[in-house]
């Protein structure tokens, strides 16, 4: 079995605006192994939400290959959860039937999802809210309700475009570790994830390779790696060497010398 799930060949993306054609991605090439969690980072505008919805199947690159298992992407594909930035919940419906939901529009039975749906709720600490609406919870525990809801399918590949980036300090910390709890750092059956944030800290706490893309047209600049143990702790987030690793990477994005 081929170990790597997604694989990017040259990718590029131009889309038309008002004033012209506008170049967002060029010559993206990356694989991402199964398994593996990639954090991607960059300045604002840099092509990073877009290239996540082109492996996702939403919107078809202009230039280059995206192959996700193996096969080439030309529509959006099945196996993969997605989570954004704001929860999107659907405010009349309670939060389990928000969770049930990608059952719903993949024509399943949402009743054989049920028991899914509560353990999910169960592993976030949402199980007592499972029939209160979107506007009776925290943001936090909104963003938790959405990743249950993504991970509802147990799809093999997450997509997760900046999901914590609107959360205080705290909640997003909180949040970090639970997403890392659930990926299951210690398991070998865990998802692939390419997570988007603004924040160098939190990639480097997170995962196992940081992407560095430039402004755009968005390009790959660097590949870090990040070789901090697992599992990753507060302890770990304190250590110098995640202080370094996310000063390199500050170094790479700005060009500015901290030193």
């Amino acid at each position: 079995m081929n170990d790597e799930v997604i694989q990017l060949d040259r990718v590029g993306m131009v889309y038309q605006a008002e004033s012209g054609p506008v170049e967002a991605l060029s010559d993206i090439s990356l694989s991402v192994r199964r398994g593996e969690f990639i954090a991607l980072v960059g300045p604002s505008g840099c092509g990073k939400s877009t290239l996540l919805r082109i492996i996702a199947g939403l919107r078809p690159a202009t230039r280059g290959v995206v192959k996700v298992n193996g096969q080439d992407v030309t529509r959006p594909i099945a196996e993969v959860g997605m989570v954004f930035q704001a929860a999107v919940l659907l405010r009349w419906r309670t939060i389990l039937d928000n969770v049930l939901l990608p059952a719903e529009l993949a024509g399943l039975d949402p009743a054989k999802y049920r028991e899914r749906a509560y353990e999910l709720l169960r592993l976030t600490g949402l199980q007592d809210f499972a029939q209160k609406r979107p506007n009776e919870l925290s943001g936090g525990m909104q963003q938790r309700a959405s990743l249950c809801r993504a991970l509802l399918l147990d799809p093999p590949l997450l997509l997760m475009d900046e999901p914590f980036g609107a959360l205080d300090a705290m909640t997003r910390d909180d949040m970090n570790l639970e997403l890392l709890r659930i990926w299951g750092e210690s398991s070998e059956t865990r998802k692939t994830i390419i997570f988007v944030t603004h924040s160098i800290q939190e990639a480097v706490f997170m995962a196992d390779r940081v992407v560095v893309m430039s402004a755009r047209p968005g390009r790959v600049a660097e590949i870090k790696p990040i070789d901090l143990p697992r599992p990753r702790t507060v302890q770990v987030r304190a250590t110098a060497q995640a202080g370094q690793l996310s000063l390199d990477i500050f170094e790479k994005l700005t060009g500015r010398k901290t030193m």
